[in-house]
């Protein structure tokens, strides 16, 4: 454990991760992991800070928690999933004494909201409603393509399905013709309903401090769902001030004073830039990873330093590096998802594991023979990293990943 500062802030970790706790106890703040009662052996087997709380709905017992914080001395809490972000919203209204801050969080965590807030900002989004119900669907689905001229006979445009609060590909859905739309199951509902656009879809990870971005990274997806790695190709950073510029946009509409957040964008083909959604907490397919991998800094530190309110600027400026000049090379992953119905075991195709860009997976052996059928865009079995020097070698190799069989 790091030698702790108590001159700096003392942090409360929301959810667990391994990754997360680890950053926290080699950095000099003080820390408190509060997560569900099953990580309480782990962390006292370990000497972890932890305080236990199950995070069920925001309930009349929240305030509990935000109170038992505040007498513990603790100066921010900490989302680490998409499931703590409200909670931390409403803990940190509670320890920063700004009710704002629930209301924040509330936008982070709903879909719809969180666009309507984007529209009033000035964000261009696509054309998005609720669903409470098939019908709803079917209707959007036959205007979206009315609105786009379609004839008899043209292939319909897609539209995206998605849950309302969950993370990533959770509860994402393309769905192509009416007919798909009779498969969602009604415990699905309600949702959000989006159309289709057509374009570069990428990630960005911004830390904020004082409303400022003090480092942007872009993330690069080759396939969504699959692949992803940073920094970006030189094509898509050459798109890094106007992407700069959206981000601007969005903290000044979503009133953001501190804090990591992980929007996601589309670029067309005419250059125009559309919002797609924001999170206010680490992204999946282990980016944070990825980041220290290509740059050397630990990004769950980075977290703590631009949430810690303590925290001064020299600080902060000491930290970063500068974006992509300070790169040691590209850092990728691809998501594995079984391509048999069957499979018996895990291998490793000998063309991916003798590349030079190879670095480690994440893979483990089977627990069933039968590979259940991917629902939505599903969730990968494990991951896959890569690192080098080129990044369209990089991009092509992520892509090709796709073509191979891990499970056999």
């Amino acid at each position: 454990m790091a030698e702790k500062n108590p001159e700096k802030g003392y942090v409360a970790l929301l959810g667990w991760s391994l990754g997360a706790v680890e950053a926290a106890d080699r950095f000099d703040r003080r820390y408190v992991v509060v997560a569900p009662d099953w990580a309480e052996d782990y962390c006292k087997q370990h000497d972890i800070p932890y305080i236990p709380w199950n995070f069920e709905r925001l309930n009349d017992r929240s305030m509990e928690i935000a109170e038992k914080l505040k007498d513990e001395g603790v100066d921010v809490a900490i989302p680490l999933f998409e499931e703590t972000v409200e909670w931390a919203g409403a803990i940190n209204a509670v320890l920063m004494d700004n009710p704002r801050l629930h209301g924040q969080a509330v936008l982070f965590r709903d879909k719809a909201l969180m666009k309507r807030r984007a529209q009033l900002g000035g964000i261009r989004v696509g054309i998005f409603e609720e669903a409470h119900e098939k019908d709803d669907v079917y209707r959007f689905f036959k205007r979206v393509n009315q609105t786009l001229l379609k004839l008899d006979g043209d292939p319909e445009d897609p539209i995206h399905l998605k849950a309302f609060d969950k993370a990533g590909c959770l509860g994402h859905r393309m769905i192509k013709s009416a007919e798909e739309i009779d498969s969602i199951p009604d415990s699905e509902y309600p949702l959000l309903m989006e159309s289709h656009l057509d374009g570069w879809e990428f990630a960005v990870e911004a830390w904020i401090w004082d409303g400022k971005i003090q480092f942007l990274n872009i993330s690069e997806y080759v396939t969504l769902g699959y692949s992803v790695f940073v920094p970006a190709t030189p094509e898509l950073e050459s798109w890094r001030t106007a992407i700069t510029e959206q981000i601007e946009k969005l903290i000044k509409t979503f009133d953001i004073k501190f804090g990591q957040i992980h929007p996601e964008y589309f670029v067309t083909s005419d250059g125009t830039m559309y919002f797609g959604e924001v999170a206010y907490r680490p992204p999946g397919f282990k980016a944070f990873e990825l980041i220290e991998r290509a740059y050397g800094f630990n990004a769950y530190q980075a977290t703590i330093l631009v949430m810690d309110p303590k925290t001064k600027q020299e600080e902060i400026d000491a930290f970063f590096p500068e974006p992509v000049k300070d790169a040691q090379g590209y850092a990728g992953c691809f998501g594995v998802y079984p391509r048999k119905r069957v499979v018996s075991k895990l291998e490793i195709p000998k063309e991916t594991e003798e590349h030079p860009y190879f670095d480690f997976h994440e893979l483990a052996a089977p627990l069933q023979d039968t590979v259940t059928k991917r629902t939505a865009f599903g969730t990968h079995w494990g991951l896959v990293f890569f690192f080098g020097d080129n990044p369209h070698q990089l991009r092509d190799l992520l892509k090709h990943q796709e073509e191979l069989d891990f499970y056999v």
